[in-house]
């Protein structure tokens, strides 16, 4: 069969889900699940070697439309296809999804409770988060955002710690409810006007009044809100990252919430760029309060999983602040901030997952001079909080940096408002570093407590756990120190993306800039080298 015309990214998404079907016919002599957890790692394997394939035979990197395309019929009474494709804004996050859940699949080596069915789960999430990215029919987008969740409520509810039961239900309360509205927004923009249609491109072309607009943005966004998440949408997630086992942290904070934030750029931003112009001032306040509520808050906290799921939220306002700024130094740095947090949310997660294995505390007071036991998960531990509070030299510092200059250099707002929202942004930034290490200080310094220490269980880290976290350091150092690795993945995309949403720059400038009223004024914002 011919490369060009193989079905790569049905492939891809079909693959994992077929693959569990095998599982319960797998042997399993001695009960603990190794046989099981081998076979989810090979698939996983496979799958994460085809796509990176696909990636390096078939897509081009100066292409800025779909590519990968495949369009099927399913239900042509209502115009619903099985369509599919990537371009440059999904094709770096189901790379994301691959290179994570593979890893995952290996951090998940001790659990033995029911393997057949935690690895059907997890297998069953890989497929279902690459269509996320890939799908470009609005109801099938609809359909497989909610079956996302049922495979983390389960994992959840039935893998979590004390209070599982309580943290997967508020998780499916807040997602199942507020994915209703993709639906309503869904049925609205594709009846509307005289040809009923659920692809993508074709909503995107269609004339939408503003008021219709903006009413369909405000239910993407609070779909996509709860998701991302922004405050005061988010309190489902420290509760969810609380009682959740590593893995399912890695997914959580790795691949799910990047699915809220790439929705927004292609749901809201794309489709709807007129609504986005009035949008945004209110997303980049949003996205401050994301920035310095949740890392104030982190800095309170005392159990170490909620410190860091605080700290998540901190990081995505970025996001929130990039997709807003009109720039495409801003744009850039959104997505490479959710590639960029994926990796150092999924290290810090495992690597809280793997203390707590060996000290079975979560709260900082109980902890305390374990440095001299663990060195090797101290060391990876400390490297990896570096990555998070933005380093020079490490992916997160890029990613911030783009977007700081991104909003500064936009001329779609007035110079006093780009200073007081960088100036506050700042002050997260600021933030950071010191409650990570607090954090690493309470954890690995001061004087032992004995109870952990002499703890049978307190050992260093094995080579599994060394490997996966290396896996996760490759390429956040690579990034950070040659970020034109993943930049030029989707820098044809978010051009482009820029150039179709600067029209309704105008409208908002009127509103919170006067004096740049007249797209003429416009100013192209400096590029960095890379």
């Amino acid at each position: 069969m011919n490369p060009d015309n193989f079905p790569w990214l049905t492939t891809l998404i079909f693959f994992p889900i077929l693959a569990t079907v095998a599982l319960p016919f797998i042997p399993d002599p001695g009960g603990k699940g190794r046989p099981i957890r081998w076979y989810a790692l090979v698939i996983g394997l496979i799958n994460f070697v085809l796509l990176i394939y696909a990636f390096t035979s078939q897509y081009n990197f100066a292409d800025a439309g779909l590519q990968l395309v495949e369009s099927y019929d399913w239900i042509p009474v209502l115009g619903i296809k099985w369509s599919v494709g990537a371009d440059g804004l999904s094709m770096p996050l189901i790379l994301l999804t691959g290179f994570i859940t593979t890893l995952a699949i290996l951090a998940a080596w001790p659990v033995t409770y029911k393997p057949r069915l935690f690895y059907f789960l997890i297998l069953a999430m890989y497929g279902g988060q690459i269509a996320v990215f890939a799908v470009q029919d609005l109801i099938v987008f609809f359909l497989v955002w909610e079956l996302e969740l049922v495979p983390v409520y389960l994992l959840l509810s039935i893998w979590g710690g004390y209070k599982r039961l309580y943290a997967a239900t508020k998780f499916i309360l807040y997602t199942a409810i507020s994915s209703l509205f993709i639906l309503v927004v869904a049925l609205a923009m594709a009846f509307y006007g005289p040809e009923l249609t659920f692809d993508l491109r074709s909503l995107a072309i269609k004339d939408y009044p503003l008021t219709f607009q903006l009413l369909c943005y405000t239910g993407f966004f609070i779909a996509f809100a709860v998701k991302l998440p922004i405050v005061p949408l988010h309190t489902w997630l420290p509760d969810a990252h609380g009682e959740a086992t590593a893995p399912v942290h890695m997914l959580l904070a790795g691949i799910l919430l990047k699915m809220g934030g790439y929705a927004l750029i292609r749901m809201n931003v794309e489709l709807l760029p007129d609504a986005h112009a009035y949008f945004a001032p209110a997303l980049i306040v949003l996205g401050v309060v994301n920035i310095v509520y949740a890392a104030l808050t982190s800095f309170a906290q005392r159990n170490l999983k909620r410190k860091i799921a605080y700290s998540s939220i901190s990081h995505m306002g970025f996001v929130l602040i990039g997709i807003a700024s009109f720039t495409n130094l801003g744009m850039s740095g959104a997505v490479l901030q959710m590639v960029s947090h994926g990796l150092i949310g999924a290290s810090l997660f495992f690597l809280v997952g793997a203390t707590y294995d060996r000290t079975h505390t979560l709260i900082l007071e109980e902890m305390g001079g374990v440095a001299q036991n663990m060195p090797k998960i101290f060391a990876m531990f400390t490297t990896c909080s570096m990555a998070s509070l933005a380093l020079p030299g490490m992916s997160g510092f890029v990613a911030e940096l783009m977007i700081f200059i991104g909003l500064a250099t936009s001329d779609a707002y007035s110079l006093t408002f780009r200073l007081v929202v960088v100036i506050l942004a700042a002050v997260g930034v600021i933030l950071t570093p010191i409650y990570l290490l607090s954090m690493l200080r309470e954890i690995f310094y001061g004087p032992e407590n004995k109870a952990l220490t002499s703890h049978e269980r307190l050992v260093d880290a094995e080579p599994r756990e060394v490997f996966v976290i290396a896996c996760l350091l490759v390429p956040i150092i690579a990034i950070g120190l040659y970020p034109k690795i993943i930049t030029q993945i989707y820098d044809a995309k978010t051009t482009q993306l820029v150039a179709d949403i600067r029209p309704s720059v105008p409208s908002l400038a009127e509103r919170v800039n006067p004096p740049l009223a007249s797209l003429n004024q416009t100013h192209a914002a400096p590029e960095l080298p890379f």
